[in-house]
């Protein structure tokens, strides 16, 4: 799976304009929304990834100063994504911890990025917040009932049954 791609791909489902930049150490995705902008590196390998960050940081935001200049508050929403496909066990901490180094850019380092869905996990800080409804195999009805147990069983079947609010009023009521 190319990692540029898919990055670029989620990006631009959350509405930012995206390009790519040939920067010092590989190819750079650049990404832009009205709030938020940001590069994102892709290494071969956690060691790589470790040894370069700062170095693909630096040379980004060098490149792209006059912009980062006139960008007003959107300056502060600077991010550097750093990921590998790389499982190195050993790095895996050491790289989540550059996500705590606040210098220049906020961060997001991810290593074992190996599918679309890795992608979009990793870029989860980027995206708007996102509900999804548990309404799979689920009968609906089943889970109102669960829901309102402590709700006179009879009174439940007559709301479900569409009987007028005042009938289902005095059901509720008589219970009292």
């Amino acid at each position: 799976m190319d990692i540029s791609t898919q990055a670029e791909i989620a990006l631009r489902n959350a509405q930012y304009e995206t390009w790519s930049w040939s920067g010092q150490n590989g190819s750079v995705t650049c990404f832009e929304s009205p709030a938020v902008m940001g590069f994102i590196h892709v290494f071969e390998s956690a060691d790589a990834l470790m040894e370069l960050w700062q170095a693909s940081q630096k040379s980004a935001l060098a490149r792209h100063a006059a912009s980062l200049r006139g960008a007003g508050p959107k300056a502060w929403n600077v991010y550097s994504v750093f990921l590998t496909s790389d499982r190195t066990p050993s790095l895996a901490r050491a790289i989540e911890r550059i996500e705590e180094d606040f210098t220049l850019t906020r961060k997001i380092a991810r290593t074992a990025v190996t599918t679309a869905e890795d992608v979009e996990r990793a870029l989860l800080p980027l995206m708007e917040i996102r509900a999804q409804p548990l309404l799979g195999a689920s009968n609906f009805e089943d889970r109102l009932r669960a829901r309102l147990k402590d709700v006179p069983p009879d009174a439940v079947t007559a709301f479900l049954n569409e009987t007028p609010a005042a009938d289902v009023a005095r059901i509720l009521g008589a219970r009292s």
